[in-house]
C-alpha cells in the first residue's frame, strides 16, 4: 500500500475529503490524482487505445478508472471495485436566493435522506458545478456562508421531547441580513465568469468543519461524507497500488468505478443503474477484439465488490442491531448480507472476499440488520442485476450514518485501504 501507516492513510484521505465537498469535486480529485501517478485521460467522445495502459474517465460526478495489464485477451476478467461519490445535504433550487424577517436564505431542497438536525447549527458552504451558455462546467466552492439557525428552546420548550423538522419550512440557511442578496452572483464570481453566464447550476451544501481525529489515542475519526468517500478513497488507494505493483500479466483488468447518485436510487446516467460502468468495460473489452460471447464469458470470471459505509453496533441503541451479529468500530471491515439482497452477497462471494481480507491481514465483521429494521441498499445489486457479474457487499462501520458529520475507527478506513488494494492488484 502506497501509505506506510495508518496515521499517513488517514492524514492523506483527511485531505481527500477536504478538497471534496461534492461528487463533482470527488470525481475531479480522484482523476487529478490518477492523472498525477501517470493515468490518461480519456473523453467519452473520442476513440479510446486499445493498447494496455492505465486510464480514467469523468462523466458528471462519477469517475472510472482502470489498468489494462499487458497480456489481456478478449476474456481476461475485471476485479471491479465500486462506491459512490454522493452524499445527502441539501441542493439549491431554481431561483434560490430568498428572504424573510430581514434575513437573506438560500432557497434548497432536501436530497438523499440526511439527519436533518445534525445540520442545524453548522457553518455551511455552497458547492458543485455552475454551467455557462457556452457550454462550459466550473467547479465552484464558496467556504464558509450559510447556516440553519434552530429555534430556541425558549420558543419551543418541547424541542428535546421530540424534534420534528418540516422539510420545506425549517431548514431554508441564512446567509445574509438586510437587503436581499445574489446567490448566483456568489457562484459567478467563485468561477470567475459572469452573473449572467451561468446557465444552469447543481449545488449543494457541504460542511466547513475539517475531519477530526479525537478521542483515546486519536483513534477516533469524524467528518462529512464518509458514506461514501471512505470507499472511493480506499478503492483509489487500491488502484494507485495496483499500478506500482501490477498483477502478473492478463491476470485481470483492475477497476475502480465511483458512481453518483446512489443516495436517490442510482437512477441517473452517471449512478450505478445507469449504463455507465457497461459502457467502459464494453470497450475496453472492444478495443481487445472481444466478442459479445467473449465478454459474457470475462464476466462469468470477474468479481465486483460493492464497497459502502455500513452501521457499527450503536452503545446507546443496542436494541436497533441483530441480537447476534455485532459489528464495533475497530472490528475490521464489514462484509453485509442480507436475505433478501438488499446486499448482493452470496457464499462465493463471501469465500472470495474473505480470502481477499486474508490475505491482506485485514480482519473482517459480518453485518446483518435486525429483523423489524429493514436496511438500506447499494449499488451492489444493482450493479449485479445490470451486469451479470458476481457482487459483494463490503465496507467500513460507522456511527451517525447520514448526518452532517459521520464517526469512524482509523483502523477500519486503513484496513479497507490494505483490503482494496490487494482485491485490485490481485495479491
Amino acid at each position: 500500500m502506497p501509505h506506510a501507516s495508518t496515521d499517513d492513510y488517514v492524514s492523506d484521505f483527511a485531505d481527500f475529503l477536504r478538497a471534496s465537498p461534492t461528487s463533482y469535486h470527488a470525481a475531479a480529485e480522484v482523476a487529478r490524482r490518477l492523472e498525477t501517478a501517470g493515468f490518461e485521460r480519456l473523453d467519452e467522445r473520442d476513440a479510446w487505445p486499445e493498447t494496455p495502459g492505465r486510464r480514467v474517465v469523468v462523466r458528471d460526478g462519477a469517475v472510472i478508472a482502470w489498468i489494462q495489464p499487458e497480456g489481456a485477451t478478449p476474456t481476461t476478467p475485471f476485479n471491479i471495485l465500486g462506491a459512490h461519490t454522493d452524499s445527502p445535504a441539501f441542493k439549491l433550487k431554481p431561483n434560490p436566493s430568498t428572504s424573510a424577517a430581514g434575513l437573506v436564505q438560500a432557497n434548497v431542497e432536501v436530497y438523499g435522506g440526511p439527519l436533518l438536525n445534525s445540520w442545524l447549527d453548522r457553518e455551511l458552504e455552497l458547492a458543485g458545478r455552475i454551467a455557462t451558455f457556452d457550454g462550459t462546467e466550473h467547479l465552484v466552492r464558496t467556504g464558509a456562508l450559510l447556516r440553519i439557525p434552530q429555534l430556541a428552546i425558549h420558543l419551543d420548550r418541547d424541542a428535546n421531547s421530540g424534534l420534528a423538522l418540516d422539510k420545506q419550512r425549517h431548514v431554508q440557511p441564512i446567509w445574509g441580513a438586510g437587503a436581499a442578496g445574489d446567490i448566483l452572483r456568489v457562484l459567478a464570481d467563485d468561477a470567475g465568469v459572469g452573473r449572467d453566464d451561468i446557465a444552469g447550476f447543481d449545488v449543494l451544501t457541504a460542511t466547513v468543519q475539517p475531519p477530526e481525529r479525537f478521542g483515546r489515542d486519536d483513534v477516533l475519526f469524524a467528518a462529512g461524507r464518509l458514506d461514501n468517500l471512505s470507499s472511493v478513497f480506499a478503492g483509489l488507494v487500491g488502484l494507485l497500488d495496483a499500478a506500482a505493483a501490477p498483477a502478473p500479466a492478463s491476470a485481470h483488468i483492475s477497476v475502480l468505478a465511483a458512481f453518483d447518485h446512489e443516495e436517490l436510487g442510482s437512477e441517473s446516467r452517471s449512478g450505478a443503474a445507469g449504463p455507465f460502468l457497461e459502457d467502459v468495460l464494453a470497450r475496453v473489452s472492444s478495443g481487445l477484439g472481444a466478442t459479445a460471447d467473449d465478454r459474457r464469458r470475462a464476466f462469468a470470471d470477474s468479481l465486483l465488490v460493492s464497497s459502502d459505509a455500513g452501521h457499527a453496533v450503536h452503545p446507546n441503541f443496542i436494541e436497533k442491531h441483530d441480537p447476534v451479529n455485532r459489528p464495533v468500530l475497530g472490528g475490521g471491515v464489514l462484509l453485509k448480507l442480507n436475505a433478501n439482497q438488499r446486499y448482493a452477497t452470496d457464499a462465493v462471494g463471501q469465500a472470495a472476499w474473505q480470502a481477499v481480507c486474508k490475505r491482506a491481514g485485514v480482519d473482517t465483521q459480518e453485518f446483518v440488520s435486525n429483523n423489524t429494521v429493514p436496511c438500506g441498499t447499494t449499488i451492489g445489486p444493482i450493479s449485479a442485476t445490470r451486469l451479470g457479474i458476481r457482487t459483494v457487499d463490503v465496507g467500513v462501520p460507522l456511527l451517525s450514518m447520514h448526518s452532517a458529520r459521520e464517526l469512524a475507527h482509523v483502523d477500519d478506513l486503513a484496513a479497507l485501504g490494505r483490503a482494496a488494494a490487494g482485491f485490485l492488484a490481485g495479491r
